[in-house]
């Protein structure tokens, strides 16, 4: 087996090289890189924005349900009324 070398040494041998070189070692990689399964772990921040985003649509949906079963039932005008009088009798 060959010895270990680490991401610094490859990218010091990198920089050495003509950049037409550079070119055809990252046409290389990217050819390795897109042969490799798509099963990478979603990181920490890319699982809070998910469970946000669903927890938005839920919001969204229910939302959405309540104003549909109150259609009809709105009357802004009297309830502007009724606010004002419990402020009124308040005072």
């Amino acid at each position: 087996m060959a010895d270990a070398v680490t991401l610094e040494q490859v990218e010091g041998l990198a920089a050495q090289l003509a950049p037409q070189e550079q070119l055809k070692l990252l046409a290389r990689v990217s050819e390795w890189l897109s042969q490799l399964p798509l099963n990478v772990q979603e990181t920490d921040a890319e699982r809070q924005r998910r469970e946000y985003a669903a927890k938005v649509e839920a919001f969204l949906k229910l939302c959405d349900e309540n104003a549909a079963e109150s259609i009809g039932e709105v009357d802004s005008a009297e309830d502007l009324r009724q606010i004002r009088e419990k402020r009124a009798a308040q005072l």
